[in-house]
Order: C-alpha cells, then structure tokens, then sequence
C-alpha cells in the first residue's frame, strides 16, 4: 500500500513539475515516430533564404554562409480542433520547446557537403489546424565546393548547398523547391573581393546507402552564383606590371653601342617580374593547374626575357661592324613586341572564357 501511494505521489508530482511530461507521450506516440503513411511519400516543400556569405576559401575549396531554411509539409495526425485548443495555430519556438514538447515528425535534415561547420541558432515549428507544419530555423554552415580557378582573377562559380532528410530515402520522403528562393535577401552583407549575383534552388535524387530501403535519398540544393571582383588584382599586378613591361620595350630606342644599359633596363624589368610571382604566390591558392593570372605573369617574364637576347643579338652585329642590320632588328623590334605580348594575351583571355 505504502508503494502504490509513492508512486502515485511521484506521478503528481511529475504532472505539477512539467505538464508536458504527463501528455508529451500518448498511447499513439509510436505511431507519431516515423513520418506519415499516406498512398506515397511525404512531400516536403523546402526554401532557403540566403543572408551572407561569410567567406570563400580558394585553396580549401570551401565556402561558410547563413540562412534561413523553411520547410512545410502536411501530416494529419497534427490536426487539431481550435475550439477545443483555444488557439488557431500552435507554436513551438525554441530548442527546449521544439525538442521536448512538440510531439510531432519532423523532417531532420542535414548538409551533405559540410565542411566542419553546421550549426542552428533559433528554430520556430507553427502547426495549422488541418495538420499542416511549418519549420523555420536558421542556419550557419561551410560546405565544400569544386572551384575552377583558371579564369583567376576573373572567375565566377557556383556554390551548392545540397540538403537531404537523413534517414529516410525517396520512398518515404520527398523535398520540393519552393520558388520563393529566387533571389538572395536584400539586406545581406558583403563578402570581400566577392559579389552575389543570384540564388537558385532545386532538387535531385542522390545515392545515399543510410537513406532507407532504397539507398537513394531526396537532396534539396542551393545554389549561390558568385563572381569575383577582380579590380583588386588589376590594379594591383595587371596594369603596373604591364606598364613595366612596357617602359622595357625602351631599350629598341636606346644606342647600340649602350648594351650594358640596354641590359641593366631588360634586368631591372625581369627582376621586377619575378618579384610580383613572389607577391602573387602570397595572394593566389596554391594549386597545381595554370590560372589566366599565371599566364599574364609567365608571359610578362618571358617578354622581357626576350628584350635581352635581342639586346645581345643588336650588340654582336654592331661588335661586327653590321650597324644596319642591329637597325632593322631594333625597328623590327617596335611592334613585334606589343603585338606579340597583347595578342597573347588576348590569346589566353579569350581560351579561358571559351574552354573554362
């Protein structure tokens, strides 16, 4: 006797303690588990409302961005009658509300491409009458990403944040894209050296061995389209160096019996050179395949490498007594340079925007 008055004190207790506790487990509990049996999968309509992007990193190939993913699907065992609740719409905001209290499924969905970093700050879970559900939480990630380079500095790439329903393979359960994702939010911040020049969402089946039965999950993909603002490395490498190497082309004006100083100007440009590859490594990734930046630097350095043989090649026939034809070299010279060192140029530009 003195048992069975423990218990049913405990058991008071519990209910004044935390009114949930006693109704957060009905007898159909089981069966609010798992998400519901209709004639097919449960259709989850997804958005994502992209805030920033925080940061891109070229050499990791990663990207770390913020949100807000919504999803809305519909399950009927939620449904409830709002006389009876006195309220027209449930809400559970919060980590402990959301967790503990609400006694519905709910989608779990996770970043597929993480990269060390997946994290929710705030979670909101409204349920309407007639049982549909609607999950606003928001979200701060890094995910990996395939970054072609080789048109650095003028680059643009495609970030995709690709999320699935762990667990629960297509059969079960289907994400849709929302069009209302069409465009980031107006009032996102900057990232440097970085524009954002639209959001694209979309879906795809992908295969996943842990997703259920099946082993081919729903994914749910966003996509960030950035580009590049390359005025930095333009004012920093592209226009001085190709004035430099310009003012080293001066050498096909100066006398041929001046070869020293002919040579000191060639030098000083080829030194030049090699000190913006040096400067550049410091900023470009560190990666094993030619960029467009690359090419406009090993060309400058080969142009002026040039400047000296033909400094030599002017000096050896004036040493021969053949003036004239040091002449012809040098006039030769005057145009053959510029048009070699901008059509090449334009040679690399236009391949890396035509394969690239």
């Amino acid at each position: 006797m003195e048992k069975v008055i423990g218990m049913v004190a405990v058991l008071a207790v519990a209910s004044v303690g935390s009114v949930q506790i006693a109704t957060a487990q009905p007898d159909t509990e089981p069966f609010l588990l798992g998400p519901p049996k209709d004639d097919g999968p449960v259709v989850v309509r997804a958005s994502f409302q992209v805030r920033d992007i925080n940061d891109i990193d070229d050499e990791a190939e990663t990207f770390e961005f913020d949100g807000v993913l919504k999803l809305t699907w519909h399950d009927e065992r939620q449904a409830f009658d709002p006389a009876e609740a006195g309220v027209d719409e449930k809400i559970y905001q919060g980590a402990y509300q959301f967790n503990e209290l609400s006694p519905a499924w709910f989608p779990q969905v996770v970043l597929v491409n993480e990269s060390g970093l997946f994290e929710k700050h705030g979670v909101i879970l409204r349920v309407q009458p007639d049982g549909t559900l609607t999950l606003v939480e928001t979200v701060n990630a890094a995910a990996e990403a395939d970054l072609n380079l080789r048109r650095y500095p003028f680059d643009r790439h495609r970030l995709d944040a690709t999320f699935e329903v762990l667990g629960a393979d297509n059969a079960e359960v289907v994400l849709r894209a929302e069009s209302e994702t069409a465009s980031p939010s107006d009032d996102r911040g900057r990232t440097p050296q970085w524009t954002l020049t639209g959001v694209s969402t979309s879906t795809r089946d992908r295969q996943a061995s842990y997703a259920g039965r099946r082993g081919v999950a729903s994914a749910f993909v966003v996509s960030m389209d950035v580009q590049r603002e390359s005025f930095f490395m333009v004012r920093l490498v592209v226009f001085p160096l190709a004035l430099i190497v310009m003012l080293s082309w001066s050498v096909f004006w100066m006398e041929r019996s001046s070869l020293g100083d002919r040579l000191a100007i060639s030098f000083i440009g080829i030194l030049t050179a090699v000190a913006y590859q040096i400067v550049v490594s410091e900023i470009l990734p560190h990666i094993s395949y030619m960029t467009l930046m690359h090419g406009f630097l090993n060309l400058s350095f080969l142009i002026m490498c040039a400047t000296v043989v033909i400094n030599l090649v002017v000096g050896a026939l004036d040493g021969q007594g053949r003036s004239e034809a040091g002449d012809r070299v040098d006039r030769h010279c005057r145009w053959i340079f510029p048009l070699t060192y901008f059509g090449l140029t334009l040679v690399m530009v236009g391949a890396a925007f035509a394969f690239f």
